[in-house]
């Protein structure tokens, strides 16, 4: 019997989530409301409260659950790529799954990097999925510096103080056998690589650039020759 309640419990908060998912597309994060999925449920307003506390509850569990999936996305598109000693191609196809993600799933991508929710604040057991997507890069990056490769001497430049302080702390926490100079080329592409991304996912290029992808190739292209000399970037692969 306790399996059976267990079973329809589960069910019932994998609706509840998928509710919230709709809600979420159709009238933005902001407007999540635990007392509107009640009542597509047709259950009382107070009922949703024992599987969900608080609306910021469950808009944990959907930030939490979006992470792991672009986690899952960015990983299995480095793992396409069958020569991991391919660096430009891993950098290209894990860019580009992610990319591909984000299309795919606007809404999501937009909970996880758009505009924060008022009055919302994320707690600590979201950093960890958080961090699931970049540690994909993390790895690709450690992987180029055990197998000595590294980006264009001087480009960019050594980090200011103040970053390779940064860098030096996070290396620390994270135990990263990656240098300064390469922890840095990486991080500077990879906040460009998701600054195309939205900038095109959110409209803002439009009237600009409006080939769909051309920007992020050509960020993903140049990224990828300076991080990685001496291979070629590759042609776009979506």
């Amino acid at each position: 019997m306790a399996g059976i309640r267990e079973r329809a419990r589960a069910e019932l908060v994998a609706e509840i989530v998928r509710l919230a998912r709709v809600q979420v597309a159709e009238s933005g994060a902001a407007a999540l409301s635990l007392r509107a999925i009640a009542r597509d449920l047709g259950m009382v307003s107070s009922a949703i409260y024992r599987y969900f506390a608080s609306r910021d509850e469950l808009l944990t569990r959907l930030i939490i659950d979006s992470y792991d999936r672009l986690g899952v996305a960015a990983q299995a598109a480095g793992d396409s790529v069958q020569r991991r000693d391919d660096f430009t191609a891993r950098w290209r196809a894990i860019a580009t799954g992610i990319r591909q993600w984000a299309f795919d799933n606007p809404a999501e991508y937009a909970l996880l990097f758009g505009t924060p929710v008022p009055g919302y604040a994320a707690p600590l057991d979201t950093i960890g999925p958080a961090s699931r997507y970049t540690t994909v890069l993390l790895d690709l990056l450690a992987d180029a510096q055990a197998a000595g490769r590294g980006p264009v001497k001087g480009v960019p430049p050594q980090p200011a103080p103040a970053l390779a302080g940064d860098l030096t702390a996070l290396r620390g926490r994270l135990d990263l056998a990656v240098g300064n100079e390469l922890l840095a080329a990486g991080m500077v592409a990879w906040a460009n690589v998701m600054g195309a991304i939205s900038l095109e996912l959110f409209g803002h290029l439009h009237n600009v650039i409006d080939t769909p992808g051309s920007l992020f190739e050509a960020v993903v292209r140049e990224h990828g020759q300076r991080l990685f000399p001496g291979t070629t970037a590759g042609r776009r692969t979506s």
